[in-house]
């Protein structure tokens, strides 16, 4: 059995050690876009995503007695020790208080980060907005008030994700070049994906089997779908109609810990390749849940006997059950991926803000 491994590296972050003074950073400034009325009406609706964000759970946990903020001297002394501005110090002194049930002190750097954060601003204050929401829905067990797109607009979200961010590409091509290697002589090709998501990776793949010598395989996918992806089948249908590649998609509707050996459906004949795309970081390890459904499912896959497995996974831990640790790993990787993405596009863009929003900040969410 063959398997690909693909993932990235960002940097690591120390642990807090706040400094004895104060550091002020001056507010940031967007002037990427000209002054005028549509900019105007953008940052307003800026404005209102920050305030749908941070106020009703925040305000919710105040007024049901779920933080109680001290007087000013209390306030004063709890934060002393915390620079005011330097907010990747304070996010992660929040996070410590709230794995220590000191909701006193999270009240306090709660609101503290409330003024500095911005789903416009600089990286990590990008990154910050979304994981105060985490932190706030935490504390007062309520859902992300994080919207959804509709599902043309998270494809197409999706794919400037994939632009912005070339190492979720190189992952999807790694994986589809190791499958066609593997798949080079066979004539009915299986191919279960444990996160289909909508779709884009298996478009290369469908386009090179269609320039195969000798002509395409019969291909078949067989994918865990959610809402979010109920139309993907339709246009994989079509995309491989346009190139003549015989083509059929079974949707699974049970969540992938649920899933057993009589959901993949084998047929006699057909070479099996799985494709796990960052899927696995989202199963809890034995340290959450003694079932441990991530070895389960390996063990399933290992069953089935595929010809390939393929992995492409992001480089930080984030199965284990103490909130803590996995609190900094997620705030060491998407901390890269924020900063990368400065690279690409303006801080003041509206649809990297919108790819922020749609495609990363639930991901986000649900690491904290």
């Amino acid at each position: 059995m063959e398997e690909a491994i693909c993932s990235s590296n960002p940097t690591h972050i120390p642990p807090w050690n706040p400094p004895p003074q104060i550091t002020v950073v001056p507010p940031c400034t967007t002037p990427f876009l000209p002054v005028t009325e549509d900019l105007v009406n953008f940052k307003h609706k800026l404005k209102q995503l920050e305030t749908v964000m941070f106020s009703d759970l925040y305000e919710d946990l105040v007024g049901n007695g779920g933080i109680e903020l001290q007087d000013m001297e209390i306030w004063k002394e709890m934060v002393e020790g915390v620079p005011k501005r330097d907010l990747k110090q304070v996010l992660i002194a929040c996070a410590d208080a709230i794995s220590n049930n000191d909701f006193s002190t999270a009240g306090i750097l709660i609101s503290e980060l409330r003024e500095m954060v911005s789903v416009a601003g600089e990286p990590i204050q990008r990154l910050g907005a979304y994981m105060l929401e985490g932190l706030v829905a935490r504390l007062s067990a309520q859902k992300t008030s994080l919207c959804n797109s509709g599902t043309h607009n998270l494809l197409s979200y999706t794919n400037m994700l994939h632009e912005i961010c070339p190492y979720f590409k190189f992952g999807y091509m790694s994986a589809n070049g190791a499958i066609a290697e593997a798949m080079k002589n066979e004539k009915k090709v299986h191919i279960v994906d444990f996160q289909i998501g909508q779709g884009s990776q298996w478009v290369p793949l469908i386009q090179a089997f269609a320039a195969r010598r000798g002509g395409p395989p019969r291909i078949r996918i067989t994918a865990f779908t959610d809402s979010m992806s109920v139309n993907v089948g339709q246009r994989l249908c079509k995309l491989a109609r346009s190139f003549n590649v015989p083509f059929e998609f079974n949707s699974i509707s049970v969540s992938v810990s649920e899933a057993g050996v009589d959901q993949f459906r084998l047929r006699p004949g057909e070479a099996l390749a799985v494709n796990f795309a960052f899927v696995l970081h989202h199963m809890a390890d034995e340290s959450v849940s003694t079932e441990n459904h991530r070895d389960r499912i390996l063990r399933v896959v290992k069953s089935l006997k595929p010809k390939v497995v393929t992995l492409v996974e992001q480089e930080s831990n984030t199965n284990t059950s103490p909130f803590y640790p996995r609190f900094l790993e997620a705030l060491d990787y998407y901390n890269a991926m924020f900063e990368s993405m400065d690279e690409s596009l303006p801080r003041g863009h509206k649809e990297r803000i919108n790819v922020e929003q749609y495609c990363l900040a639930k991901d986000v969410d649900g690491r904290v």
